[in-house]
């Protein structure tokens, strides 16, 4: 299953969880719990690529900090 076409005449928002994962929202839409906006707001491929540009490790937060807390150990052993 794809994802539909996203509407040209949408205005949408980048917006981050509490892993610090983005996401493309339609900015009528209420956010879901446990989201926020960034404030960056364009068109669906603008914010697609303001994606691209703010988020290079796609790794959900708490991955980032377990894999750098057992690389601080390793070079500590």
């Amino acid at each position: 299953m794809s994802a539909p076409e996203p509407d040209p005449f949408v205005d949408y928002a980048v917006v981050l969880n509490g892993e610090e994962q983005y996401s493309v929202w339609p900015t009528a839409r209420r956010l879901p719990p446990g989201w926020s906006g960034t404030g960056d707001r364009g068109s669906y491929q603008h914010c697609l690529d303001r994606i691209g540009e703010l988020w290079p490790d796609m790794r959900p937060r708490s991955l980032r900090a377990a894999t750098a807390e057992r690389t601080s150990q390793e070079a500590d052993a």
